[in-house]
């Protein structure tokens, strides 16, 4: 069974940072200067973002799929993304493709506004919990482990990187 490694409030507290983090980057930006050319490090499914307004928009997927996981697994639900055919790395590409190409639709105002609505949502969301019920050993919802453990392994990126996707992505690009 899986146990988490954090309380909820580290996890809480690492999400935020993490959102902080790009928001820290983005703060005062032109539409324009969201959209321009940015060099983010790309991650093991591959490199996918072109801009700072790109990068939000795929950080923003992955919250909201995060919150669903968890909302679904307190009302005792598997969430579609647990299917075990979605966790592959082609379908994670097609996903991280998809997202970005849906963001750039959007005007940066709004993906903002989503980001933050989100992000706010997950962080309260995980805040709702105390250490016991964090470490729970059913989410009701056919995880091998409890809402924490449940928490951490959604928000981990492939290559093992927690509660800090932003982060991930805003690692010095390699030459």
């Amino acid at each position: 069974m899986r146990t988490p490694t954090t309380t909820p409030a580290q996890a809480a507290g690492m999400l935020r940072r993490d959102q902080d983090l790009l928001l820290s980057r983005i703060e005062g930006l032109s539409e324009d200067e969201l959209r321009a050319p940015y060099d983010v490090t790309a991650g093991p499914l591959g490199d996918f973002c072109d801009s700072l307004h790109d990068l939000v928009a795929h950080v923003l997927m992955w919250d909201e799929i995060t919150l669903a996981v968890l909302r679904d697994a307190r009302a005792g639900r598997p969430h579609w993304s647990l299917d075990p055919r979605w966790e592959t790395a082609e379908i994670g590409r097609a996903l991280n493709l998809g997202g970005v190409e849906a963001g750039r639709r959007i005007p940066s105002e709004l993906v903002l506004h989503r980001f933050h609505s989100v992000g706010d949502a997950l962080v309260d969301e995980i805040s709702r919990y105390d250490e016991e019920t964090w470490t729970e050993p059913s989410t009701g919802a056919g995880f091998d482990g409890g809402i924490g453990a449940l928490a951490e392994y959604v928000s981990t990126t492939p290559d093992g990187i927690l509660f800090a996707h932003a982060a991930r992505h805003l690692q010095p690009v390699s030459a």
